[in-house]
């Protein structure tokens, strides 16, 4: 590895190709407009297969994921499921943790902050009455949702908790983001 490329590399993440993707956006804010998509079907009972390819960003149709990813959903057993895949509300805390933990690392490399690791750990606290329809006064989603991070940095943890602020996933769990649903019948 060259001199070069060790000064330029931080937590894993090059950054001076982060300052030129910051510089390019600055220069164009039309470049920041991104859009990701993923497709679902449904196999049987709680299990279903999301597919994620394409996306939107930089300007363009990005074309350089030759494969999809293919994510399978299910339910537990004790939920009528037969434990496929994670189900549905724990891909929500997979999202939040990768979303947290990437912008975390990315944040800290553009400020010169070297990390060493990083673990985190979830809960969500979930009532079934709100999905099963038994109350309207239970929220059918997560009523609560605690991150314990474990961070080796020489950072404090005051600096560490303001880079996880940055992340998309985290303002889209912790704000209302408008959801259209169109159904269409064949």
């Amino acid at each position: 590895m060259s001199q070069a490329t060790i000064s330029t590399v931080m937590n894993g993440v090059d950054v001076e190709r982060l300052g030129q993707t910051i510089q390019a956006i600055q220069k164009d804010p039309g470049l920041a407009k991104s859009q990701f998509r993923a497709t679902n079907r449904w196999v049987n009972g709680g299990h279903n297969r999301s597919t994620i390819q394409g996306f939107y960003a930089a300007g363009q149709e990005d074309t350089s994921r030759t494969k999809p990813f293919v994510l399978e959903a299910d339910e537990p057993p004790v939920l009528l499921g037969k434990d496929e895949g994670a189900n549905p509300v724990e891909f929500v805390l997979h999202a939040l943790a990768a979303c947290v933990t990437t912008s975390l690392v990315y944040h800290a490399a553009a400020r010169g902050i070297t990390l060493e690791s990083v673990e985190s750990q979830l809960e969500g606290d979930l009532d079934l009455r709100g999905f099963l329809g038994l109350s309207d006064q239970v929220r059918r989603g997560y009523k609560e949702i605690r991150v314990k991070f474990n961070v080796k940095s020489d950072a404090s943890p005051e600096q560490l908790e303001e880079l996880t602020k940055f992340s998309p996933v985290y303002d889209i769990i912790s704000n209302a983001v408008p959801v259209s649903i169109q159904m269409e019948t064949r």
